[in-house]
């Protein structure tokens, strides 16, 4: 199913051509001819613009992989930002920091070749923005680990909450991965100490706000 209209997609992006460079179109390569989610430009701008918005120095990466997402938020810090990536495979840790490093946004990067929750946990204080997008069975965890840490007035975002139409789907008919999403998705919508909505870009990109 498509979220929004391939048209309209289709415009957005050509709007979004402005932000063409090498690199990032090299990532954006790199994704096609492996197969290798990634959130996708539109869903990356999206990224720049929340971090921007509440001037994020500090971001945490649940699942980070060559660092497309990275990308954006250090677009959004700058060089004296903080933002920790992970992901179990040293291969994209080699990726990422070449890649954003000939992007000139390698400053603010940490790259932790671990367990995403492993790493947050050894990792101490507070941040602007937790952003989540990790196998879709472990994301009810990384909600109850990462909204903790998420400082009041920042953000927990988590990528593929709509997961294609799926979780409009009768109970019935969820798999595994579709029901530990739709779990979290009422997680996240009931939790008092968080305003949240769903960014209907893509496969759906939830941005929650801590009030309290």
């Amino acid at each position: 199913m498509n979220i929004v209209e391939k048209a309209v997609e289709d415009y957005m992006r050509r709007l979004n051509a402005v932000d063409d460079e090498p690199v990032l179109l090299e990532m954006e390569a790199l994704a096609e001819e492996r197969s290798f989610p990634i959130i996708g430009r539109l869903c990356g701008r999206a990224l720049e613009v929340l971090a921007r918005s509440i001037n994020a120095t500090r971001v945490f990466e649940l699942g980070s992989g060559f660092g497309f997402s990275a990308y954006w938020f250090a677009r959004a810090t700058g060089p004296e930002g903080e933002i920790h990536l992970t992901d179990m495979d040293p291969a994209n840790e080699k990726l990422a920091l070449d890649f954003l490093g000939r992007a000139g946004l390698a400053e603010p990067i940490e790259y932790h070749v671990s367990d995403a929750l492993d790493a947050l946990n050894s990792t101490t204080g507070e941040f602007d923005i937790v952003y989540c997008d990790i196998d879709k069975d472990g994301y009810p965890d990384a909600w109850r680990a990462g909204r903790e840490r998420v400082r009041v007035g920042g953000y927990y975002i988590c990528d593929n909450m709509l997961w294609s139409g799926r979780v409009a789907a009768p109970a019935a008919e969820h798999d595994e991965w579709t029901k530990a999403i739709h779990e979290t998705n009422s997680l996240i919508a009931t939790d008092p100490s968080f305003r949240s909505t769903i960014i209907p870009t893509r496969d759906g990109v939830v941005a929650a706000l801590r009030i309290s």
